[in-house]
């Protein structure tokens, strides 16, 4: 039972100071000018919101939160699934750790979605959680999309991908 708590403790331990190493990364690289959502209030109210994929297409294959709709780095509103929702639907916005949906977040702003939420962390804090994610089959997989080496060691529960094969 002890030694249960004690590895329940790391690894809970291992989870702040990744969260606390991704919010030191986000203040580097973000403007902040998309809202955050954590992880877990996304969990928590999954159904409430538009999921959007904002990575490049060989990334979502590999992985992607249940239910997300990828929609590409660059927003161009004939192409995509919330271009008829309405401008006040809760959208969620991630990629790898939160910069390039950042960017996104900001373009659905300036044409007039008002409840857009940037995942803090985005799908590495999402898989570090212990969520799961799922691949172009729609199958679970513990393989994530990491962007690059440079993002991966924000990864710790999974199994980085920076480069990915072609599909049969």
């Amino acid at each position: 039972m002890r030694k249960s708590f004690l590895i329940l403790l790391f690894l809970s331990s291992l989870n702040a100071l990744g969260q606390q190493e991704m919010s030191t990364l986000l203040k580097k690289y973000n403007k902040q000018t998309v809202p955050y959502i954590t992880v877990s209030e996304l969990k928590d109210n999954l159904d409430d919101y538009l999921i959007l994929d904002t990575r490049r297409k060989e990334e979502y294959e590999v992985s992607h939160l249940p239910g997300a709709i990828w929609v590409s780095e660059k927003l161009n509103e004939t192409n995509y699934a919330f271009a008829k929702a309405k401008k006040d639907k809760p959208i969620v916005v991630y990629c790898t750790v939160g910069v390039r949906s950042e960017d996104f977040g900001e373009a659905l702003q300036k044409r007039g979605f008002t409840q857009v939420h940037n995942l803090h962390g985005s799908i590495l804090s999402w898989k570090n959680a212990g969520l799961t994610v799922e691949n172009h089959k729609g199958q679970q997989t513990d393989s994530v999309h990491v962007y690059s080496k440079e993002w991966g060691h924000y990864l710790k529960n999974g199994i980085q991908v920076t480069k990915t094969a072609k599909r049969e």
